[in-house]
């Protein structure tokens, strides 16, 4: 009998969010880390949220999650990026203190009754021979001790053969000061998965007392800032401001004249590092066009003098960095803490998963973070969420969630992930969401905290909360659909509508230019009561109702092909009108929907064709 029903490997972003999430269902979990007291350690930027990540957050959140409650205790600069543009697009991010986030991560992980913490690494999987082939059957321990269990997650993070490069200099590590992970690294090439490598960097650390202040410009906070849990009703956490300052054509001069000393440029870095936050050589090196770069210095807590200076990340020899960072205006005199560097690890291809998260040659393993080539804390907690609710219904015996691309942005991830695969480190953007005024940061719980209610990862305070605002919501829509006058009345309050003599209900007014809800309580006062929060998601409603009534009819139309489920041993090499390229990229990906394999990078219009035809003829003849 396995003492454990989940075991969890790492105690990262994606790894509190598994372990929670399967404690959440009432799992018995375990969580295997190096040490407990790094378990929430932000190792890169200490921030959260931002465009397309936020979202991300909030969808955690809204299934149950950590990190939106994580965040909401340790912001320190709340802001709402894009407040200007549509709901669609705005992105919550919070400047976070490091030592608050951890201990606010470790303190509701203290909550799960089920939830064991192991202070161990972990050598080896235990794989064992069953009825339908090999499957994980637990973990061994770097003291080599074992536990077994019904299913294991892996969110090793940097961690598989980590190689960290400062200039000439090679340290084995996951991150500063830590061990890389080897043996289960050489485990998962002996699986035969598809691996690579993959890079990222973080800049020096610097100390703040030693930085010009005065002589740079300041960001503040939002001056009321917005949580991301929607379990939070105000921010008490003090806020502060980040300072702001640029490159100049010195540094850039200091940092071309090096280039061939950078990990990075030297050859010493085999794998690709993320397009979207290059390293300052890289800024140099391919914007040569542009005289300076802007650096954000976020102090990393409220009682901490360190600045993480967001924009410089680097591989470049000690001595380099010395010179360059002191040529940036305000950091003229300033003293360095810790130097940056890049990081090597291994990943494993996605395209070896499926939509659960779950390796698909080895039931009962299941990968979440960037173990799967993507980057940032936000797209590590999303995968780690789904990765432990499905580990853990495997080990119960039910099916796996799976959220689509109309769902969700944690949807798009991981359709994106194990339909394409990745080249580069995955980071989201709402570019990437077919569906994004649908998918909104606002509407997150109202599109997610049910299903997480019939998956049983969402608590009883979340989901009694959860119903009193849905309550809400649609009171106020149906009193706003009772409300009613006519133009000419509407032009009595100031509201300019066609002469038509139709009658407009309060809803179609409040999509007017110009009217929110405080104008609809001046006409109409039995409104007077209406939550803030609810207020606004009548505003939004009402300002995109035509939008997401097209939206709607595209979603129908994406989900008749998800709908279409295709057979998980379905032999490609029987359907007629199929390339051997096709076939090959269908045996490959092994897509769970009709939908999936149309995403497949290179399968054609009439291959999919060939293979609807096929899946329905066979439908029928069964």
């Amino acid at each position: 009998m396995n003492p454990f029903d989940v075991i969890v490997i790492g105690g990262g972003h994606a790894g509190a969010e598994a372990a929670a999430a399967a404690a959440r269902t009432g799992a018995h979990t375990a969580l295997v880390t190096h040490k407990r007291a790094t378990i929430g350690e932000m190792s890169c930027n200490p921030a959260i949220g931002g465009l397309g990540k936020g979202h991300l957050v909030r969808e955690v959140d809204a299934l149950d999650g950590v990190m939106g409650r994580a965040a909401d205790r340790a912001g320190i600069q709340f802001r709402m990026l894009n407040r200007s543009k549509g709901p669609a697009v705005r992105g919550p991010r919070t400047q976070a203190d490091r030592k608050l986030y951890r201990q606010a991560v470790q303190d509701i992980l203290s909550e799960y009754e089920t939830l064991t913490i192991i202070e161990d690494g972990v050598e080896d999987l235990i794989v064992e021979d069953g009825p339908g082939g090999p499957r994980v059957a637990g973990v061994i321990g770097l003291s080599g001790q074992s536990w077994r269990a019904g299913a294991v997650v892996v969110t090793t993070g940097t961690f598989l053969k980590g190689l960290i490069h400062i200039g000439e200099k090679r340290i084995p590590a996951g991150r500063a000061g830590e061990a890389p992970a080897i043996g289960l690294s050489d485990r998962l090439y002996g699986l035969g998965l598809k691996m690579g490598r993959l890079k990222t960097g973080t800049p020096a650390r610097l100390d703040g007392s030693t930085i010009d202040w005065a002589g740079l410009d300041m960001q503040a906070a939002d001056a009321e800032p917005v949580p991301f849990s929607f379990l939070t009703e105000k921010i008490t956490t003090p806020q502060i401001a980040c300072g702001v300052t640029w490159t100049t054509a010195e540094v850039h001069r200091v940092i071309g004249d090096n280039l061939n000393r950078s990990a990075v440029y030297s050859g010493a870095i085999a794998g690709r590092g993320p397009r979207y936050c290059p390293s300052i050589e890289d800024k140099v090196k391919r914007f040569a066009d542009r005289d300076r770069h802007q650096i954000f210095l976020e102090p990393e807590g409220l009682d901490d003098d360190t600045v993480y200076p967001n924009g410089i990340s680097t591989s470049l020899p000690e001595e380099v960095q010395e010179v360059f960072i002191r040529k940036i205006p305000g950091l003229e005199r300033v003293a360095i803490r810790r130097f940056g560097y890049a990081i090597e690890y291994d990943y494993v291809d996605p395209r070896e998963l499926g939509p659960d998260l779950q390796v698909k040659a080895l039931p009962g393993l299941f990968l979440a973070g960037q173990i799967n080539g993507t980057t940032g804390y936000e797209e590590a907690a999303g995968q780690g969420l789904i990765a432990g609710l499905n580990a853990a219904r495997l080990a119960a015996g039910s099916d796996p969630v799976i959220l689509d691309r109309s769902q969700a942005y944690i949807g798009v991830m991981l359709d994106d992930l194990t339909s394409r695969g990745v080249s580069e480190p995955y980071r989201m953007f709402t570019s990437r969401a077919e569906y994004r005024l649908t998918l909104r940061a606002d509407n997150a719980d109202r599109r997610l905290t049910q299903a997480g209610i019939d998956a049983g990862c969402v608590g009883a305070g979340r989901a009694q909360a959860f119903h009193v605002k849905r309550r809400q919501l649609d009171e106020a829509r149906a009193k706003l659909q009772s409300l009613s006058l006519t133009p000419n009345e509407a032009r009595g309050h100031g509201i300019t509508i066609n002469l038509d003599g139709r009658r407009r209900t309060a809803m179609e007014v409040l999509a007017y230019a110009g009217v929110d809800f405080a104008r609809l309580v001046a006409i109409w006062p039995e409104l007077a009561g209406t939550a803030p929060v609810i207020a606004e998601q009548m505003e939004i409603e009402a300002g995109y109702a035509g939008y997401l009534d097209r939206q709607e009819a595209d979603i129908l139309a994406f989900r008749r092909d998800e709908d279409l489920r295709l057979p998980a041993d379905l032999d490609y090499g029987v359907i007629g009108g199929l390339s051997n390229e096709a076939r090959e990229k269908l045996r490959t990906a092994r897509p769970a929907t009709l939908g999936q394999a149309a995403r497949i990078e290179g399968l054609t219009p009439g291959a999919i064709t060939a293979l609807l035809g096929h899946v329905r003829r066979a439908a029928k003849s069964a």
